[in-house]
Protein backbone atom coordinates (compact mmCIF):
# COMPACT_ATOMS: atom_id res chain seq x y z
CA UNK A 1 0.00 0.00 0.00
CA UNK A 2 1.24 3.37 -0.44
CA UNK A 3 2.12 6.39 1.48
CA UNK A 4 -0.68 8.06 0.48
CA UNK A 5 -3.30 5.44 0.69
CA UNK A 6 -2.32 4.78 4.55
CA UNK A 7 -2.46 8.11 5.32
CA UNK A 8 -6.01 8.23 3.48
CA UNK A 9 -6.98 4.71 5.63
CA UNK A 10 -5.25 6.37 9.05
CA UNK A 11 -7.70 9.76 8.80
CA UNK A 12 -10.76 8.51 7.44
CA UNK A 13 -13.22 7.47 10.50
CA UNK A 14 -15.39 4.21 10.24
CA UNK A 15 -18.40 7.33 9.31
CA UNK A 16 -16.21 8.22 6.45
CA UNK A 17 -15.60 4.48 5.13
CA UNK A 18 -19.57 3.59 5.38
CA UNK A 19 -19.96 7.03 3.25
CA UNK A 20 -17.48 5.75 0.72
CA UNK A 21 -19.25 1.97 0.42
CA UNK A 22 -22.64 3.77 -0.24
CA UNK A 23 -21.21 6.06 -2.99
CA UNK A 24 -22.32 8.84 -1.07
CA UNK A 25 -20.21 12.34 -1.94
CA UNK A 26 -19.12 14.23 0.84
CA UNK A 27 -16.84 16.78 1.79
CA UNK A 28 -13.90 16.75 5.16
CA UNK A 29 -13.06 19.93 7.28
CA UNK A 30 -11.02 19.76 9.33
CA UNK A 31 -10.17 21.88 12.95
CA UNK A 32 -7.37 21.73 15.46
CA UNK A 33 -8.71 20.50 18.82
CA UNK A 34 -6.97 18.13 21.42
CA UNK A 35 -10.59 17.99 23.43
CA UNK A 36 -13.79 18.75 23.36
CA UNK A 37 -15.54 21.88 22.18
CA UNK A 38 -19.11 22.64 21.52
CA UNK A 39 -20.36 22.88 18.10
CA UNK A 40 -20.81 26.63 18.36
CA UNK A 41 -17.21 27.17 19.21
CA UNK A 42 -16.71 25.09 16.10
CA UNK A 43 -18.53 26.67 13.77
CA UNK A 44 -17.06 29.74 14.86
CA UNK A 45 -13.63 28.49 14.23
CA UNK A 46 -14.42 27.85 10.66
CA UNK A 47 -16.46 30.62 10.22
CA UNK A 48 -19.94 28.16 9.41
CA UNK A 49 -23.47 28.89 9.98
CA UNK A 50 -24.81 27.54 13.01
CA UNK A 51 -28.18 26.56 11.08
CA UNK A 52 -27.02 24.00 8.99
CA UNK A 53 -24.09 22.97 11.43
CA UNK A 54 -25.87 20.12 13.18
CA UNK A 55 -25.25 18.39 16.96
CA UNK A 56 -25.79 14.40 17.48
CA UNK A 57 -27.73 13.88 20.29
CA UNK A 58 -28.56 10.56 21.87
CA UNK A 59 -30.90 9.92 24.35
CA UNK A 60 -32.52 6.73 26.09
CA UNK A 61 -36.43 6.33 26.25
CA UNK A 62 -38.63 4.80 28.80
CA UNK A 63 -38.26 1.40 27.06
CA UNK A 64 -34.73 1.29 27.84
CA UNK A 65 -34.19 1.60 24.02
CA UNK A 66 -31.62 4.17 22.58
CA UNK A 67 -32.29 6.86 20.01
CA UNK A 68 -30.15 9.45 18.08
CA UNK A 69 -31.63 12.82 16.95
CA UNK A 70 -30.06 15.33 15.33
CA UNK A 71 -30.68 19.32 15.61
CA UNK A 72 -28.72 22.55 14.91
CA UNK A 73 -26.22 23.42 17.13
CA UNK A 74 -27.32 26.40 18.49
CA UNK A 75 -30.57 24.90 19.42
CA UNK A 76 -32.37 22.63 22.28
CA UNK A 77 -33.65 19.15 21.71
CA UNK A 78 -37.58 19.63 22.77
CA UNK A 79 -37.79 16.29 24.53
CA UNK A 80 -41.58 15.72 24.22
CA UNK A 81 -40.94 16.08 20.85
CA UNK A 82 -38.54 13.87 20.51
CA UNK A 83 -40.24 11.41 22.43
CA UNK A 84 -43.15 11.65 19.92
CA UNK A 85 -41.22 11.47 16.90
CA UNK A 86 -39.63 7.36 18.22
CA UNK A 87 -42.94 6.60 19.74
CA UNK A 88 -41.97 6.94 23.06
CA UNK A 89 -43.73 8.15 26.86
CA UNK A 90 -39.88 9.87 27.26
CA UNK A 91 -36.62 9.73 26.52
CA UNK A 92 -33.79 11.56 28.18
CA UNK A 93 -29.94 12.47 27.52
CA UNK A 94 -27.66 9.82 27.74
CA UNK A 95 -24.66 10.40 30.52
CA UNK A 96 -21.61 11.92 29.15
CA UNK A 97 -20.10 8.97 30.68
CA UNK A 98 -22.19 6.68 28.55
CA UNK A 99 -21.54 8.40 25.08
CA UNK A 100 -18.55 5.85 24.04
CA UNK A 101 -19.56 2.99 25.71
CA UNK A 102 -23.33 3.27 23.29
CA UNK A 103 -22.37 4.32 20.31
CA UNK A 104 -18.80 3.63 19.96
CA UNK A 105 -17.46 7.44 19.55
CA UNK A 106 -16.71 9.84 21.96
CA UNK A 107 -18.12 13.33 23.29
CA UNK A 108 -17.50 15.97 20.52
CA UNK A 109 -16.57 13.34 17.82
CA UNK A 110 -20.07 11.56 17.69
CA UNK A 111 -21.74 10.99 14.45
CA UNK A 112 -24.69 9.30 13.36
CA UNK A 113 -23.17 7.29 10.98
CA UNK A 114 -21.40 3.78 12.05
CA UNK A 115 -22.59 3.88 15.67
CA UNK A 116 -22.27 0.47 17.28
CA UNK A 117 -25.55 -0.32 16.49
CA UNK A 118 -28.49 1.24 14.03
CA UNK A 119 -30.35 3.47 16.56
CA UNK A 120 -33.60 4.68 15.22
CA UNK A 121 -32.84 8.35 14.29
CA UNK A 122 -34.12 11.55 13.80
CA UNK A 123 -33.19 14.89 12.14
CA UNK A 124 -34.65 17.83 12.76
CA UNK A 125 -37.00 18.78 10.11
CA UNK A 126 -34.90 22.15 9.13
CA UNK A 127 -32.44 20.28 7.67
CA UNK A 128 -34.25 19.87 4.31
CA UNK A 129 -33.79 23.60 3.86
CA UNK A 130 -30.43 23.42 3.13
CA UNK A 131 -28.39 22.03 0.38
CA UNK A 132 -25.70 20.59 2.38
CA UNK A 133 -25.66 20.17 6.14
CA UNK A 134 -22.24 19.97 8.94
CA UNK A 135 -21.90 16.90 10.97
CA UNK A 136 -19.33 15.40 13.42
CA UNK A 137 -17.06 13.60 11.26
CA UNK A 138 -16.61 10.60 14.00
CA UNK A 139 -13.29 11.92 15.87
CA UNK A 140 -12.79 15.06 17.65
CA UNK A 141 -11.40 17.70 14.54
CA UNK A 142 -13.12 16.35 11.46
CA UNK A 143 -16.52 17.10 10.20
CA UNK A 144 -18.23 15.53 6.98
CA UNK A 145 -20.50 18.16 4.88
CA UNK A 146 -23.33 15.88 2.96
CA UNK A 147 -26.53 16.45 1.34
CA UNK A 148 -29.31 16.16 4.18
CA UNK A 149 -31.22 13.38 1.85
CA UNK A 150 -27.75 11.28 2.04
CA UNK A 151 -27.89 11.31 5.69
CA UNK A 152 -31.28 10.13 5.71
CA UNK A 153 -30.46 7.17 3.11
CA UNK A 154 -27.58 5.72 5.10
CA UNK A 155 -29.14 6.56 8.96
CA UNK A 156 -32.16 5.37 7.84
CA UNK A 157 -33.33 8.29 9.70
CA UNK A 158 -36.61 10.78 9.35
CA UNK A 159 -37.61 14.72 9.57
CA UNK A 160 -39.54 15.74 12.77
CA UNK A 161 -40.02 18.86 14.38
CA UNK A 162 -37.15 18.65 17.19
CA UNK A 163 -36.43 21.59 18.82
CA UNK A 164 -37.86 24.19 21.36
Amino acid sequence: MGKQKEKDKDFKTNAMRILDKHHIVYTVNTYACDTFIDGIHVADQLHQSYENSFKTLVTVGKSGNYFVFLIPIAEELDLKKAAKAVGEKSVEMIHVKDIQSVTGYIRGGCTPIGMKKNYPTVIDKSAARFETMIISGGRIGSQIVLRPDDLLQVTKAKLEDLIL
